[in-house]
């Protein structure tokens, strides 16, 4: 069974490093809305954390689209040991993760370039937050998603009409998972191939 990290010793203290230096770089680089700050922990680390029963057990990595800040990603590879790739094209950001990892020793590997772009092997597990609506963001994720994967995609309002949109498109499996607010919902979404597939 997967710990949670805020009860225990070096994850924790590791996501304190984290969040120490995502708010001195905040200073200088928009990594979160600054009303947010004092609120990092309880908007955004804990948010990210609510992914962490939902990873599969055999989930041998995972990629993070449009990694921000790093979450979800970081956060879930240091919550779970899970080694990422996280894809982020702006190279302050990138340059961000990277310091990340080199202070927190996260599994991650860092690729400062646009998603369409980054040549990765499919993987087990696929997140993405707050990156674009549902219908393009599937199919950023679907390139990436090894055969029997699963994506989890945080979604806030609006999430029901996205999905009608998206079934146009797509084939899938999809579980809803409430979020910490009313409206947000965690999207588990397996069995995804397009509607034009014959498989």
């Amino acid at each position: 069974m997967k710990h949670n990290p805020r009860q225990t010793g070096a994850p924790r203290e590791a996501l304190e490093r984290f969040a120490a230096l995502l708010l001195r770089w905040n200073r200088t680089i928009n990594l979160i809305a600054r009303p947010d700050e004092p609120d990092l922990w309880t908007r955004h680390i804990d948010d990210a954390l609510r992914l962490v029963p939902l990873i599969p057990g055999s989930a041998s990595r995972g990629i993070d689209l449009g990694s921000g800040a790093g979450f979800p990603g970081l956060v879930l590879s240091l919550a779970t040991g899970v080694p990422f790739d996280l894809v982020e094209a702006d190279q302050r950001k990138a340059a961000f993760l990277n310091e990340a990892r080199r202070i927190t020793g996260a599994q991650i590997t860092v690729h400062a370039a646009r998603i369409e772009a980054t040549c990765l092997p499919p993987a087990p597990l696929v997140t993405a937050r707050a990156l674009a609506p549902l219908p393009a963001l599937l199919r950023l994720v679907h390139p990436k998603l090894a055969p029997g994967g699963v994506a989890l995609l945080p979604k806030g309002a609006g999430n029901e009409t996205e999905l009608t949109a998206a079934r146009r498109e797509w084939h899938m499996n999809v579980e809803r998972i409430p979020g910490m607010k009313t409206g947000v919902v965690i999207l588990k979404i397996s069995e995804l191939r397009p509607v034009s597939s014959r498989a």
